[in-house]
């Protein structure tokens, strides 16, 4: 036994000998065992999206077995219906463009019925003549983070509060509040009419048609980027276009006010949906995304044919925004999607397609801007409308005619408060129903 103070081997070769067995323990983990209990989650899909290997971490995450997933499902098959809308209409075209795209939130679906907020990163692998061969994609999971920005939120409006008692409390400042006041006043008068010129003043009559339109600005000081419009092209036939330009302020203004009068131009000369988004598209790559400052919108170009008796023919066409509903009579609702349909202006030639439907006695087409299924609802603003309730609205109250659903529609948006933070513009067209002759009078009813 050494004595108490006695020095260390000089040589430290016992403890440099733990350190080794400790170093050559951790060595062992393989790459293999690495990817797949990762704090994180990996997968990677093929171009169209099909998943061709995922770890174990965002399987756990999921409540999936691997057997029902790798081969079977794409990329898409794991996020809500709110997600694959933007991962068609944002996500995709933006990766395809840029090679990678970094941070995005979305919400996967997991087996107990939940969601998963998480932050998605990808990018693309290429060969080496730089042709895309496949994606590789990172999942973090953001319910901490979604949980936090809850709280800065709450904790920032408890501040604002707190600021507006205490300059409300301020008797010398109050003049000066009521002459900043007077100046917010005259600037919210002044974007009311520069933005009611970017919008028709009234919808046409169209013969044998109900209409109705409802437009809601996220801020009075602010120009908001919604549009619409509804215009005769000849005798029979109607132009009608819903859409939302990227931005807000003048810049977005400038880009609405584009947009909808080269639609009108457009349908004139050549009234297939298809021909008029595809001449949008050229109009806005060749002004602005061509010179370096990408600006897009997302649109529904339609056409009525009120020639064709008591129901009207309508064929429409959609560059990366929500599809039109249709409300029958009979009290179903039908989704009028026009799968493919790229955002308007991204990329120098974009593929758009049409559907087509028949509106009978007491049938209504609806079109609506995001604005509506991206409302914030929940006691905590946390989740967004969606499709699906609106689908689940419009199938409570169908029938209905042109006015009462653009009314019913008012009153949801309204109920929304706080959590409606974007502009949102709804035009709906419908046929009236076919109401009977009153029966004649007999000696009996007397």
């Amino acid at each position: 036994m050494g004595r108490a103070d006695q020095d260390p081997d000089p040589s430290g070769t016992g403890d440099e000998t733990d350190i080794s067995a400790v170093f050559t323990s951790l060595m062992e983990d393989s790459a293999e065992e690495l990817y797949e209990s990762a704090p994180c989650g990996y997968l990677s899909t093929l171009m169209d999206g099909t998943i061709a290997r995922i770890n174990g971490t965002l399987l756990g995450w999921l409540g999936m077995e691997r057997e029902a997933v790798v081969g079977r499902l794409r990329f898409t098959d794991l996020l809500t219906v709110g997600g694959k809308l933007y991962h068609e209409t944002h996500f995709a075209p933006l990766l395809r463009m840029q090679g990678e795209i970094t941070g995005i939130a979305l919400e996967l679906k997991v087996t107990d019925g939940g969601r998963l907020p998480v932050l998605v990163s990808s990018v693309l692998k290429r060969s080496g003549d730089g042709e895309p061969l496949l994606i590789r994609t990172t999942v973090f999971d953001a319910t901490d983070r979604r949980a936090y920005e809850a709280e800065l939120l709450h904790r920032k409006q408890q501040a604002e509060q707190a600021r507006a008692e205490a300059e409300q409390a301020r008797a010398e400042a109050e003049e000066a509040r009521r002459q900043a006041e007077a100046d917010r006043t005259r600037l919210a008068d002044a974007l009311s009419v520069l933005q009611q010129s970017l919008l028709p003043t009234s919808l046409p009559i169209v013969p044998g048609m109900d209409t109705a339109v409802y437009y809601h600005a996220a801020s009075a000081y602010q120009l908001g980027g919604d549009f619409y419009d509804l215009f005769p092209i000849d005798g029979t036939r109607w132009g009608f276009f819903l859409g939302d330009v990227c931005g807000k302020g003048p810049q977005a203004a400038a880009l609405t006010s584009l947009t909808r009068y080269t639609l009108r131009a457009a349908a004139l000369h050549d009234p297939d949906p298809v021909t008029a988004l595809a001449t949008l598209n050229a109009v806005l790559h060749d002004r602005y995304t061509a010179g370096g400052d990408p600006r897009y919108c997302t649109a529904v170009f339609g056409v009525v044919d009120t020639g064709t008796g008591d129901a009207p023919t309508i064929r429409v066409a959609s560059g990366g925004h929500p599809p039109a509903l249709v409300l029958r009579s009979t009290g179903e609702v039908e989704s009028l999607a026009t799968p493919g349909g790229l955002l308007v202006g991204v990329l120098p030639a974009a593929p758009f397609a049409t559907a087509g439907a028949t509106l009978g006695p007491g049938d209504t087409l609806l079109l609506y801007t995001d604005g509506l299924t991206e409302a914030r609802t929940g006691p905590g603003r946390d989740s967004l409308y969606g499709e699906d309730a609106l689908h689940a609205f419009a199938a409570a109250h169908a029938p209905a005619t042109a006015q009462e659903l653009v009314t019913a529609l008012t009153g949801l948006l309204n109920g929304f408060g706080s959590g409606l933070d974007d502009d949102t513009a709804l035009l709906a067209l419908g046929v009236p129903a076919v109401r009977p002759h009153p029966r004649p009078a007999t000696s009996h009813d007397r």
